[in-house]
């Protein structure tokens, strides 16, 4: 019997202490510069940023201007570049004012020293680098879909809360961010995994004890 409880206790306990999963990456098709993520919220920057609040270094821009932005290859509206404009490692944090399990950004001219991180309560969740995404593709190559492409980060049944993007060079351009608002069902299902799991183990002292008598 306690070896029963035991087997019992053990996947339940695993579930509650579970470590934060990374958010599984994907790259939308070649051409794709919005998101077709269903109850998504998009950004396109053409009346302002657009988030809860939006801090540190960034522009919105048109066009293209020479060794300081460029427009992302398909799109012709206004988007975000970072940094602005500054030869020194720059960053743009963007708050969604909600948790959500869901980003996606139409990544122009992908570059090594573009980086996108994401946050929870101001701790890091993840953390990507252009290299990261599109490997030897993350060459800068303004003119191509293999360097301007659409990002998905699905973090299933994890969250965050915040969007850093830096760069330590020109620039980290990107527009149509997308973001789906987390639906909170996770926390009840945590918190009768772990009731479930203190009451198995208790059982189970309970058991070895009656097994000692």
């Amino acid at each position: 019997m306690k070896n029963l409880f035991t087997a019992l206790l053990f996947p339940l306990l695993l579930a509650t202490c579970a470590a934060q999963a990374l958010p599984i990456v994907s790259l939308s098709n070649a051409g794709d510069v919005t998101s077709s993520v269903a109850g998504a919220t998009t950004i396109d920057f053409n009346s302002g940023c657009g988030y809860a609040s939006c801090s540190g270094d960034f522009a919105l821009v048109t066009g293209n201007q020479s060794g300081k932005y460029a427009q992302p290859f398909g799109v012709n509206s206004q988007y975000l570049t970072v940094p602005n404009p500054a030869p020194t490692t720059q960053s743009a944090i963007f708050n969604l004012g909600t948790a959500a399990d869901y980003f996606g950004i139409f990544w122009g001219s992908i570059d090594s020293y573009n980086f996108i991180s994401f946050y929870l309560n101001n701790s890091l969740v993840a953390s990507y680098s252009g290299s990261d995404i599109v490997g030897q593709f993350a060459n800068g190559n303004q003119l191509g879909y293999s360097s301007n492409r659409y990002i998905n980060f699905d973090f299933g049944s994890e969250s965050f809360d915040s969007v850093k993007l830096t760069s330590n060079g020109f620039a980290f351009e990107s527009d149509n961010h997308a973001f789906k608002k987390l639906v909170s069902v996770t926390e009840p299902t945590t918190a009768l995994l772990f009731l479930l799991g203190l009451i198995g183990l208790a059982l189970a002292r309970r058991q070895e004890r009656i097994s000692r008598q």
